[in-house]
């Protein structure tokens, strides 16, 4: 389970959505007067990480995990979209906004790290049909 690269990619994206609870943008998304976006964000974070962490105990069954692997990489994206909708609403982007240009940056590393855990996913699974053609 852990000796393959897709299970530290997924335990990466959920480290990475827990820790965006504790970052600025995340600080700036609850002062939302409509806290829709807020409610947006934060469920769609916690539901990759929920999910990523499913998928890394379905290590055995490889096509029922890319499944939930893509269920997790499209809540990831409503995730960063949820962001970086936030991130254009604050104003000045260029000058006093780094940390949550880097808060954003951090969401975008998640949904990069489940399309190449998808990825892996996917390439372990080629390899098994292709030595069971073998046999």
């Amino acid at each position: 389970m852990i000796q393959r690269i897709q299970t530290v990619f997924l335990a990466l994206v959920v480290i990475i959505n827990i820790v965006f609870f504790f970052l600025p943008l995340y600080d700036e998304a609850l002062r939302d007067p409509g806290a829709w976006v807020t409610n947006i964000l934060t469920f769609s974070l916690v539901v990759a990480a929920g999910i990523s962490l499913y998928a890394i105990i379905l290590f055995k069954d490889r096509p029922k995990q890319m499944r939930m692997v893509r269920m997790a990489l499209v809540m990831q994206l409503v995730a960063f979209g949820a962001c970086i909708g936030i991130f254009f609403t604050l104003g000045t982007i260029f000058t006093s906004l780094w940390q949550e240009a880097l808060s954003a940056g951090l969401l975008g590393i998640g949904v990069v790290l489940c399309y190449l855990a998808l990825h892996f996913i996917h390439k372990d699974e080629n390899l098994v049909k292709s030595m069971d053609r073998i046999r």
